[in-house]
């Protein structure tokens, strides 16, 4: 009689997937003795090496019965059924593959290229990483709640980007991140912000952010509190548009 453990030496196969064929129903699990302790005689031998052929070709463990029990004929059968099954795993795995590859060459597996390549433009005016890093986080959120108008929105930032006093307020914005919530270019940029805001870009129509409250304040929200200085360049900048309005 052998343990456990002398079984999976003799047919090459691991004590977890022993125990996990007994889960299954594949191999029936023998009674313990008073120690406790499982015994297998010669047909446990026979049965496991069974299905080791089958799982090692590649047979469904679901179907590895089926296929033990099956005469000639109906083994041929089953086992033309396993290799379509198969071969759609195959395809499957296949599309998967291009799919991750197309994902590595564009360098940004989450985002639409045209957002990559217009960080890739702020990276060069003197951008952050670390204010890309959470601009990514941004396009991934609107990605999410509004995806009928990342292209628009792409569209507009780029255009805003060709700005040169955008582009400095951007600039400007990026490094008030390190200032403290009462540091007096805070308010500068703000004004400097919104009168910018009035001139060139008023604030989007309540329909081209649809009805949806919840997804307009994750957005507007977003990276508030990431730092005292950006928390109080937000609030004072919503006070100034709210005075102007």
């Amino acid at each position: 009689m052998l343990s456990i453990g002398q079984l999976a030496d003799y047919v090459g196969v691991t004590r977890r997937a022993i125990r996990h064929y007994h889960a299954l129903g594949l191999l029936p699990e023998p009674e313990r003795d008073a120690a406790g302790y499982r015994s297998y005689d010669a047909n446990a031998v026979v049965e496991l090496h069974r299905i080791k052929v089958l799982a090692d070709a590649g047979v469904p463990l679901s179907r590895v019965r089926e296929l033990i029990e099956a005469e000639p004929d109906a083994f041929r059968e089953a086992a033309a059924e396993v290799d379509v099954e198969l071969q759609a795993r195959i395809a499957d795995l296949e599309a998967t593959r291009r799919a991750l590859n197309r994902l590595a060459v564009r360098g940004e597996p989450f985002l639409p290229p045209e957002v990559a390549r217009m960080h890739g433009a702020m990276r060069a005016l003197g951008v952050s990483e670390r204010t890309l890093d959470m601009e990514r986080d941004a396009w991934l959120l609107i990605q999410v709640l509004f995806p009928e108008l990342v292209s628009t929105w792409i569209g507009t930032q780029q255009a805003m980007l060709e700005d040169p006093d955008y582009r400095d307020l951007y600039l400007r914005t990026d490094r008030a991140f390190d200032y403290q919530a009462d540091d007096p270019r805070i308010e500068q940029i703000a004004r400097a912000t919104v009168d910018w805001m009035m001139t060139h870009r008023p604030p989007p129509e309540a329909s081209e952010w649809k009805d949806d409250a919840l997804a307009q304040e994750l957005v507007v929200g977003f990276r508030r509190d990431a730092s005292p200085g950006w928390s109080r360049l937000m609030e004072r900048m919503e006070e100034l548009v709210q005075d102007c309005t």
